[in-house]
């Protein structure tokens, strides 16, 4: 079917009647609503263009329209119907939005109000941006109330001083909304892409160029980056278009501000994965957002699709840090597929071979996700060849992590600043395909996602640093530490980086740190490793800090002391059972 919805005239007046008796038809089926109109009044309105009418393949479908009062104080969105045999095909809200259109392009200034016993138009009218309000918020006309006489429920209306009814009101006030209106793009204004050179971003470049804004463009490095990369990304930005491109090195801010608590944390989504992209990308765009503001752009695009969680995390940090500024994602908002991006970029005479790629990868300081038609599925094999490291080394090698108050400062007797070291060890674990695995979690947008990864010195650093605290903390350290860990990887993950309670748990994680100090030993083989152990002077299981050892004698208590502890320790223990014994006795 072919619909058509448009702005009524003069020519439509011919259904005047046959609408006015639909519409009473449908009231009277319905059992409650202002069951009559004057076909006379619905001619005048859809020859002053106040109506919207809808049409199926040139067949009369549904209408609506508005009308005015208190000298144009209030406008009313008024005898919406769709014939019943055009029902629930969505017609009805998209005659609703064409007449909110309306209403607020012949009345930008007027409060647009609905009353309505109808569920499915009072969704629709809250998503518009109306809300429910109490009658006496509405106007106060007698025209309009007067209207209600022909209504089953009038009585009511009037039995409650006309302060309420079976209907529910709603009012979309102007005001609310001045703020947002206000702020709109104009050819020519300065918009900043957050851009990493690949397919998405880069059609997003050109097709915001194309739309005669200025386009800027910035890359957050946080790790994963070569030299020689970060200048071809640099080189295509700019020969695609882009006004200006701007490399900003965030590594180091990106460890103090957040991997190192989830070292800390010892923090693996799902007991796996090292959220790798999640970390790295809230803090990527609370710098983005950051540059805006200095660059003074009035947008903030990014590359994002619909169906992921990077779009969450771009759209919140823009939001909370620059909210003044407009949030633009092209290819979520077309809802476009990889090969129409690759064929626009075509036409305009970029010709990339990006429909080579056969995997999308995302590489950072703390491990690399890969994404391709494997983990579409919940049961394919993730193939060697998709890794981006390859196995070089057969023979097992030692390695020794050194810490100190829960941070690393050494690799293999080499002391060096942390990021180093995790470079460092990365190189390293490669070698031996270390810290691969497929992830599968659950999205911030409610749905199961599954990605490839490798992240051979994540791995192995919190694996490490875990062993150490097993040793160093109390059992009671180690719990609740575990229960704030898992919140804090969850709410990472899920974008609320920007909440306070998050830099409440970064300070309760940095105290259990405090002894974190100590050396860990490991072994590397083919694609795994072995914890050896640990040495530390805060080492918990040290014959010289204790008089027993595990299993074995003890001159620390005796054996009296034994039969005394577990007699008060089982106490509430046989004293339930007993009970439950005696009750079944009798």
């Amino acid at each position: 079917m072919k619909i058509k919805v448009r702005v009524s005239h003069d020519k439509d007046t011919k259904y005047a009647y046959l609408i006015c008796k639909k519409i009473e038809e449908s009231a009277r089926i319905r059992g409650t609503g202002i069951a009559k109109k004057d076909p006379e009044y619905i001619k005048s309105k859809m020859i002053n263009g106040d109506a919207i009418i809808a049409f199926f393949n040139e067949e009369l479908a549904g209408f609506s329209y508005l009308d005015v009062f208190q000298n144009k104080e209030f406008i009313v969105n008024s005898g919406l119907i769709v014939f019943p045999k055009f029902r629930k095909k969505g017609l009805a809200k998209v005659i609703k939005i064409e007449l909110f259109k309306l209403s607020k392009k012949k009345f930008p200034n007027s409060k647009i109000f609905s009353i309505t016993t109808s569920n499915p138009v009072i969704k629709i009218n809250t998503e518009l941006g109306f809300k429910p309000v109490s009658f006496n918020e509405l106007t106060e006309s007698k025209k309009f109330w007067n209207g209600c006489k022909n209504c089953k429920n009038f009585d009511i209306l009037m039995r409650n001083n006309k302060k309420m009814c079976l209907c529910t009101g709603l009012l979309y006030d102007p005001k609310n909304y001045q703020k947002i209106n206000k702020i709109k793009l104009n050819q020519g204004d300065k918009i900043v892409l957050a851009y990493s050179g690949g397919l998405d971003t880069s059609f997003c470049l050109k097709y915001l160029i194309q739309e005669n804004y200025e386009v800027h463009t910035v890359i957050i490095n946080t790790g994963g980056f070569k030299k020689y990369e970060l200048d071809k990304i640099q080189d295509r930005a700019i020969s695609i278009g882009s006004k200006s491109h701007k490399t900003i090195h965030a590594i180091e801010e990106y460890y103090q501000n957040c991997i190192k608590y989830l070292i800390f944390g010892n923090i693996l989504k799902n007991d796996t994965y090292p959220i790798s992209v999640g970390s790295e990308r809230i803090f990527q765009a609370i710098k983005i957002a950051q540059y805006a503001s200095f660059i003074q752009a009035k947008a903030i695009a990014h590359g994002s699709t619909g169906a992921g969680n990077d779009q969450i995390r771009f759209d919140i940090a823009f939001q909370i840090i620059c909210p003044e500024k407009i949030t633009l994602s092209p290819i979520r908002d077309m809802n476009i597929s990889r090969k129409d991006e690759i064929k626009y970029l075509q036409n305009q005479g970029i010709s990339i071979c990006w429909d080579k790629a056969k995997y999308s990868v995302n590489k950072g300081i703390w491990g690399t996700s890969i994404g391709g038609e494997e983990t579409l599925t919940s049961y394919s094999d993730f193939p060697e060849e998709a890794y981006l490291t390859r196995l070089g080394k057969k023979k097992s090698e030692n390695l020794e992590l050194e810490f100190e108050k829960g941070e690393l400062i050494g690799v293999n007797k080499v002391k060096g600043k942390a990021v180093d070291n995790i470079i460092k060890i990365e190189k390293i674990a490669s070698e031996f395909a270390i810290g691969r695995g497929v992830h599968v979690g659950d999205t911030i947008i409610g749905i199961k996602g599954r990605v490839a990864f490798e992240a051979s010195a994540a791995i192995i650093i919190i694996k490490a640093h875990h062993l150490l605290e097993k040793h160093i903390l109390t059992k009671w350290q180690i719990y609740w530490k575990k229960q704030l860990s898992d919140w804090y990887g969850m709410l990472l993950h899920e974008a609320q980086y920007l909440d306070p309670v998050m830099r409440d748990i970064e300070k309760f994680l940095k105290s259990t740190q405090d002894r974190l100090t100590g050396i860990v030993n490991i072994i590397l083989y083919p694609y795994r490793f072995h914890l050896v152990g640990i040495k530390s002077k805060f080492d918990l299981m040290k014959s010289s800090n204790i008089d027993a050892k595990y299993g074995e004698v003890n001159h620390a208590w005796t054996s009296e002391d034994v039969k005394g502890f577990t007699k008060i320790l089982s106490n509430q223990m046989k004293i339930y059972h007993k009970l439950k014994k005696n009750l079944k006795n009798d």
